[in-house]
């Protein structure tokens, strides 16, 4: 019985900007739980790699490009999918950008640009699938927040502005749509090893050392250490679970923290 609580056979999962990093190793997990994957891109060179990808790996998988930022596009978008693969039972909001730019140096066009993918774009892409799963009395939506979401950092403002906003737009969600079986939550990722991360992921280097002595896990995270956050999220176990943010990052946020020079 618990085990079927976590199986998501016949489900169809909306995941926007899942051709890499940490969306795709989400993406897989949803696809190795049973569903069938839809994944989103903005050009179609990199969605259609991603889409071999995960077809190597056994998983049904479909792809669709689409700018997540445009509401008409996205409507359309949503309108095919639900025609030609079938309801969205489950969406995760990831798709995002970062701009490393300190507040002073910062132009205007950038800030809005970061805060229109990482906020705008969820709220939109929500918005419309959401229209679908009212109908038909119930769905799951996952916003990936992140640890910026609680803290603040040097040269990512917007980034912080926005998925600060994205863990309160999650809450509003729950608010709003729990009544027609909706359950919206969030999930914040730690520091992770990805191939963006690789360069400064090498013995010696200051920020290696920093996360390393920061996380009380002592390591980075695994893309695979989402997985089982997503599916929980995206499951009949998670039925009762509403406008929560499920940090996965080894504990970061659970400390000050602990000198360089401590055992």
């Amino acid at each position: 019985m618990s085990i079927n609580l976590f199986d998501l056979t016949g489900k169809t999962a909306l995941v926007t900007g899942a051709v890499h990093g940490l969306g795709m190793a989400m993406a897989k997990g949803l696809g190795n739980a049973g569903a069938t994957l839809v994944i989103n891109n903005n050009t179609a060179p990199e969605l259609e790699s991603a889409i071999e990808e995960y077809k190597a790996a056994g998983l049904r998988t479909y792809g669709y490009v689409f700018d997540v930022t445009d509401e008409k596009a996205v409507a359309e978008a949503i309108a095919k999918i639900e025609t030609e693969v079938g309801p969205i039972d489950i969406l995760i909001n990831n798709a995002g950008i970062i701009k490393r730019t300190p507040i002073i140096d910062m132009e205007v066009p950038d800030f809005e640009l970061v805060i229109k993918i990482d906020l705008v774009g969820p709220f939109i892409v929500s918005k419309q699938v959401a229209k679908g799963m009212i109908q038909r009395g119930g769905g799951k939506i996952i916003n990936i927040c992140s640890m910026m979401s609680e803290l603040g950092r040097n040269s990512v403002s917007a980034y912080a502005a926005a998925k600060g906003g994205l863990k309160m737009l999650t809450r509003s969600m729950a608010t709003e749509w729990a009544k027609y079986n909706i359950q919206t939550n969030g999930i914040g990722p730690g520091y992770f090893a990805t191939s963006q991360t690789a360069p400064i992921r090498i013995d010696g280097h200051p920020f290696n050392e920093f996360i390393i002595h920061r996380t009380p896990a002592a390591r980075w995270g695994d893309p695979d250490d989402l997985q089982g956050a997503a599916i929980f999220l995206s499951s009949k176990a998670s039925d009762f679970v509403n406008g929560h943010i499920v940090y996965v990052d080894g504990g970061i946020l659970a400390t000050i923290g602990k000198p360089s020079n401590e055992n």
